[in-house]
């Protein structure tokens, strides 16, 4: 069991709210039930869910260990960039899960790698070779560690900012600038806990953008370069500056061209490899879903211009 220890520094809240505030993978409703489990004491004393935190409240919370997903090998197919003995470079189709999780439980892309080779175990039982991640629907290139080796040196490059993650994103609304950057720090909303928003007090995040085509006063087509890797990054920040992704169900609006969720790919990755230490660049067309319904905004725009 693993316990968790804060201060209180947000006085007045309910107890179940604070700890939701402070941990950012523990939801309110998670909380509450830590709390009726008696595994959350306050000064060493049990308190209600309801109890409001004091300034300088000692809070515990204690996390029993997760039940473990029984991972199986599934012949899922795979689109195959790049393989050596160390690393595997895979193009992700819109609509899978990259690991196991709960809503998730297999026919993920960690069951099809599974089947497919050995992976790199340093990130646990859930996460074998899983170095970083894009949503459900969100496709394109991930990097997968085969060795322990090569998830170190993944990792490190990740975290020293010297890779190269790529993206094409259609957003509404046209934007001005040819190019700029968002440096605006990303966190779980306190208004709604399945989203994460730019919050005051969250985690550095930095987008690069460029502007790549305009379509009348609609849509622009922009490509992004992630500097961090936030959870929903390049979503939430582009809400944030008013043009949010086309189709995305979580922070687009609801008058959108409906697809199978964001219109996002990750088209570009590069990194050095582990071994060799040889500069790996990949970049991927869009799947069909983006492509056509570009084909289809640049006809409606052509026919507006003609008219």
């Amino acid at each position: 069991m693993t316990a968790l220890n804060y201060e209180v520094t947000e006085a007045g809240v309910r107890l179940d709210k604070s700890i939701s505030n402070q941990f950012e993978d523990i939801s309110r409703s998670r909380a509450s039930e830590l709390v009726k489990a008696d595994l959350v004491s306050v000064n060493n004393e049990m308190k209600k869910a309801k109890y409001a935190v004091k300034s300088g409240d000692q809070i515990e919370v204690k996390l029993p260990e997760p039940k473990e997903i029984d991972m199986q090998p599934e012949n899922i197919p795979l689109d195959i960039v790049y393989e050596d003995e160390q690393v595997l470079v895979v193009n992700k189709p819109q609509g899978m899960v990259v690991h196991p999780a709960p809503g998730h439980p297999n026919h993920t892309l960690v069951n099809a790698l599974l089947h497919h080779t050995r992976l790199a175990n340093i990130n646990g039982e859930i996460r074998p070779g899983i170095v970083h991640r894009i949503d459900k629907d969100t496709s394109g290139l991930l990097m997968i560690a085969k060795t322990n080796l090569a998830h170190k040196s993944l990792s490190k490059q990740l975290k020293e900012k010297t890779n190269k993650r790529k993206y094409i994103a259609l957003v509404h609304g046209i934007i001005k600038e040819d190019h700029g950057t968002i440096d605006a720090p990303i966190g779980r909303s306190t208004k709604d806990r399945k989203k994460q928003a730019v919050v005051e007090n969250g985690r550095n995040a930095i987008t690069h953008f460029k502007v790549l085509e305009r379509f009348g006063n609609d849509y622009t087509l922009v490509e992004c370069q992630l500097e961090t890797g936030r959870t929903h990054q390049i979503r939430v920040h582009m809400k944030y500056i008013n043009h949010p992704l086309v189709g995305d169900p979580l922070y687009g609006p609801k008058k959108t061209i409906k697809g199978n969720g964001q219109f996002l790919h990750a088209c570009e990755l590069g990194f050095k490899h582990p071994i060799t230490d040889e500069e790996l660049d990949f970049k991927v067309p869009l799947p069909p879903i983006f492509a056509d319904t570009l084909k289809n905004i640049k006809r409606k725009f052509n026919i507006q211009n003609k008219e």
